[in-house]
């Protein structure tokens, strides 16, 4: 059956289920403005934040499924967590947790026989316990220090029996809960970085500094310097410019293969560099976003930046170091 002649009950049906997990959404808001829920999740965040050690989150079935992208977030984003397997804890698993963890359950019905044993656990050997779950009166919610009540919602599932907006709910919850924690641990862009080195992400949090030219490879000539010796200087290093520096390696100017063309047949080669180059030349940090420099350079319609650091010349970073760097 093609897309042009598909019934629209079915598109009907999947804008059904929107509206109901939006419903759902919706409530979950009004619950985390109200006192009981909201000074609940600020009790959790500042457990997990505090702990000296993991966050261990568990969970069955699909709330297990949850369990583990939360735990995924949460490593991605500066907290260190694992997920549990509540079978597997029954089993010897239950070693991984110490004492300085601190144990986050996901449970809808709050009575899922398989994380008993956790419970046991966390309560014999003092393990913090923060229980999410939507029965204030369950066994979790009695097992729990801490506990995240969701409130009762509709299934999207015809029948209302398949997890669909109460996992809707465990999902955002947990993404609420780490992105709490980012503010609370002050994580930066530059911290996500080291947990995303590869991808796209690796690439867009990439800084000047991490792919700019130094040392030998900076094209240089001192203010002194000859026509000829900066064209010679500019020929020898693969930017197509060369900068020009004083006696502190301060940056004073650049002089391009644009300003050699300009000049070769009017001027003396012997001519002071100072009479040719361009003052002044664009600059950028070495904490500066490699797609922040990118923007910098098709706005100027230039292809090279000079990086400096209190004005003294530390680096040089071309569009095609960009490029390769996957940024583009």
């Amino acid at each position: 059956m093609t897309a042009d002649i598909l019934p629209t009950r079915y598109a009907d049906s999947a804008l059904k289920t929107l509206d109901i997990e939006l419903q759902a959404l919706e409530t979950l808001k009004e619950a985390l403005q109200a006192p009981a829920l909201g000074r609940s999740v600020d009790e959790a965040i500042q457990t997990l934040a505090a702990t000296p050690g993991r966050v261990i989150v568990t969970g069955m079935g699909k709330s297990g499924h949850i369990a583990r992208k939360i735990a995924a977030t949460m490593r991605s984003t500066g907290t260190s967590a694992l997920y549990l397997h509540p079978g597997e804890a029954s089993h010897g698993d239950l070693g991984v947790i110490t004492k300085e963890d601190v144990v986050l359950a996901i449970t809808w019905s709050g009575e899922t026989a398989e994380l008993g044993d956790i419970f046991h656990y966390c309560r014999r050997y003092g393990v913090k316990l923060i229980v999410a779950t939507s029965h204030a009166n369950s066994t979790a919610a009695r097992a729990a220090d801490i506990c995240l009540i969701m409130p009762p919602v509709r299934e999207a599932c015809p029948n209302e029996l398949a997890p669909t907006s109460s996992t809707t709910l465990q999902l955002v919850l947990g993404d609420a809960l780490a992105v709490a924690l980012i503010e609370a641990r002050g994580f930066t862009s530059s911290d996500f970085r080291v947990f995303h080195p590869g991808g796209n992400l690796g690439a867009q949090l990439c800084m000047v500094g991490d792919i700019m030219g130094t040392g030998d490879a900076i094209p240089r000539v001192g203010s002194d310097a000859s026509l000829t010796s900066a064209t010679i200087e500019m020929s020898r290093k693969r930017y197509g410019c060369t900068a020009v520096v004083d006696g502190a390696d301060r940056l004073i100017g650049a002089f391009t293969d644009g300003d050699l063309r300009r000049c070769i047949t009017v001027y003396d080669l012997n001519d002071n560099i100072g009479l040719h180059m361009s003052p002044n030349p664009l600059t950028v940090a070495r904490d500066t976003l490699a797609s922040e420099a990118l923007r910098i350079l098709n706005e100027n319609a230039i292809s090279v930046l000079f990086v400096v650091d209190a004005d003294k010349l530390v680096g040089i970073v071309h569009m095609h170091d960009i490029v390769r760097a996957g940024v583009a």
